[in-house]
């Protein structure tokens, strides 16, 4: 018998000895239930990311509707194609509780009348629900063809997510544009 062997047989014959099943089986339940809680520590999503500082937020005291989030003339509106959120439970920039935010977006140019500056919009569904059925929205300034899928609000943009059912769309300010839109 080699030296590796007997070594090996003399260190299982300790654990034997020194271990119970009761133990060995204690050992792998807590094994288990704390594999089960790393889930739930925090994580990086991009959700939970603050906002970028390098982006000039847009002044947002308009009043009457281009200044409502819940109404489709709201001025970051411009390319969206759905039920508004801020209807349905959340915000024009967060999504319902129980629906979950796409992390695939459409985009679009939306020019703040109160400033005079264009704005990148990044519309993104949320999902996990049916329908949320009020304030449906549908305003194609800018809207592309399918081929070009970044700029077409005709997609369900729930395939990153859990569920691919749709409920509402957010209008959330992904930057500042540099330039005006091509059809603009």
């Amino acid at each position: 018998m080699s030296r590796f062997d007997e070594r090996f047989e003399g260190f299982t014959r300790v654990l034997a000895r020194r271990t119970s099943r009761r133990s060995v089986l204690g050992r792998l339940a807590t094994l288990l239930v704390g594999a089960s809680a790393v889930p739930l520590l925090p994580v990086s999503r991009a959700s939970a990311q603050t906002p970028n500082p390098r982006v000039p937020a847009p002044k947002e005291t308009l009043t009457g509707d281009a200044g409502d989030p819940t109404k489709c003339d709201y001025w970051r509106h411009c390319a969206i194609d759905g039920f508004l959120c801020a209807c349905c439970g959340g915000s024009a920039t967060t999504c319902p509780p129980g629906t979950e935010m796409s992390a695939v977006t459409w985009i679009g140019t939306c020019r703040n009348p109160e400033d005079g500056k264009d704005y990148i919009i990044s519309y993104n569904d949320c999902c996990g629900k049916g329908f949320c059925g009020r304030c449906g929205c549908n305003r194609n300034e800018g809207d592309r063809p399918e081929y070009h899928w970044y700029r077409s609000n005709d997609i369900n943009w729930c395939v990153g997510t859990e569920s691919q059912a749709y409920h509402c769309s957010v209008a959330i300010v992904a930057g500042q544009a540099t330039e005006a839109q091509p059809e603009q």
